[in-house]
């Protein structure tokens, strides 16, 4: 939907129906570089004529998009008090495919952003989310459905929300993708003691610390290598962060003391720091995503930081870095998979999920670096199509496996 549909649908009358436009258009729109701010002001002021939670829901993303979290996540929890089951696409056929997604109430990391995936479905595809806390006792039984994804991701937050969903899974007799119990292990900590020593694969043995504990490092008065099996320098972030946020690389206890006094967080994440640059000196990481155990690549992106998050200014400024990365998209099935093929294989086993994403890179020995594994990565293809004119094609392959997959699910086949 265009931003001026947006506007016209926020402006309808108090009687009109107001059509949800939700996590892609929103994300679309955001990652285009509109201001949403015009469009929350709209949305605010139908909220306060009829109180709709979708229009709620329409709020708090625009929030979400516009960095103001608390009150984001405030509008969201008066949407779901009123409603917990919302369609985020309807369908046009009179027996569709039903998809049910389970989400917990949080930020845009809180759950898998499938929406972008199933934007392209079709019109036989129907999908509902139906949203799930600790304190859901309510929910009595699922709402009608052909297939369940669990899109509620791990975290401390989320640990609860994945008990309460749990017992709701076995009042189905449908197919559910991702089930709790393999989310619960993509955890940072989890996952080491998942994949750390799995043949093929190299992870920094990451190990979550209070920050009295920190504190005794910088100090000198406990050794970090008796926690964490390495020596400075080591990695640190805030135990909850994602993309980067507080994540630093300290190369002593004095970089350590200055780091803990300044970020003011309770927990810690600290893993040692694997040098992944290549020959030329340039970090390259890749974004891969397994769906039924299918590798598919996403991006690669080339840096000369070692804290990569798809660099666009460098990959703009860069062409043959472009040129490096359609050239893997092309290639990838023969190149990359097949060089890690068993470990790619071990991940698919050990974490038993249908859906997956992680981000990494190769070691310096050639094994698969890999630095974090998630069920809420975001995967989608909005890239500027002038610089990135390979992303698209490579894109609509991962999401026609995704949707492949749901169907296939959808029909017990």
């Amino acid at each position: 939907m265009d931003i001026v549909d947006v506007g016209s649908a926020a402006n309808a009358e108090h009687s009109i129906a107001y059509r949800p436009l939700g996590l892609a258009v929103l994300l679309r729109e955001a990652t285009a570089g509109k201001d949403l701010t015009p469009l929350g002001e709209r949305l605010l002021e139908r909220a306060k004529r009829d109180n709709d939670p979708d229009v709620l829901m329409d709020l708090s993303l625009v929030l979400q998009f516009k960095y103001q979290k608390e009150s984001a996540l405030a509008v969201q929890a008066l949407a779901i008090q009123r409603c917990r089951h919302y369609r985020v696409k309807s369908a046009q056929s009179a027996s569709p495919l039903r998809v049910l997604a389970l989400k917990a109430p949080g930020d845009l990391m809180t759950n898998t952003p499938f929406e972008p995936l199933l934007a392209s479905a079709g019109p036989d595809v129907q999908v509902d989310v139906l949203y799930v806390d600790a304190h859901s006792t309510d929910i009595a039984s699922l709402p009608e459905h052909d297939v369940v994804l669990v899109a509620a991701c791990a975290s401390d937050a989320n640990a609860p929300v994945l008990a309460r969903i749990e017992p709701l899974l076995g009042g189905t007799a449908r197919r559910v993708l991702n089930r709790p119990e393999g989310i619960a292990q993509t955890s940072r900590e989890s996952a080491y003691a998942l994949l750390g020593k799995v043949p093929g694969i190299c992870m920094a043995h990451t190990v979550r610390l209070p920050r009295e504990r920190l504190l005794d490092a910088a100090s000198g008065a406990w050794d970090l290598s008796e926690a964490v099996d390495g020596h400075y320098p080591f990695i640190v972030r805030p135990v909850g962060s994602h993309a980067g946020q507080g994540l630093v690389k300290v190369s002593d206890r004095h970089e350590l003391a200055q780091y803990v006094e300044s970020a003011n967080v309770e927990e810690y994440y600290v893993a040692p720091f694997i040098d992944y640059s290549g020959a030329d000196g340039l970090f390259r990481k890749y974004r891969i995503v397994l769906i039924e155990g299918k590798p598919f690549v996403c991006h690669m992106g080339i840096s000369s930081h070692w804290m990569v998050h798809y660099p666009y200014p460098e990959m703009i400024a860069h062409p043959e870095r472009r040129d490096e990365e359609a050239s893997l998209m092309v290639s990838f099935d023969s190149t990359f998979a097949v060089r890690h093929r068993d470990a790619l294989a071990s991940i698919a086993a050990l974490t038993g999920l249908d859906y997956v994403g992680f981000d990494c890179a190769e070691s310096p020995d050639g094994r698969l670096l890999v630095f974090e594994i998630a069920t809420a990565m975001v995967i989608h293809d909005m890239d500027d199509v002038i610089n990135f004119p390979y992303k698209l094609p490579q894109m609509r392959r991962v999401f026609g496996a995704f949707q492949d997959m749901v169907k296939r699910a959808a029909i017990g086949a």
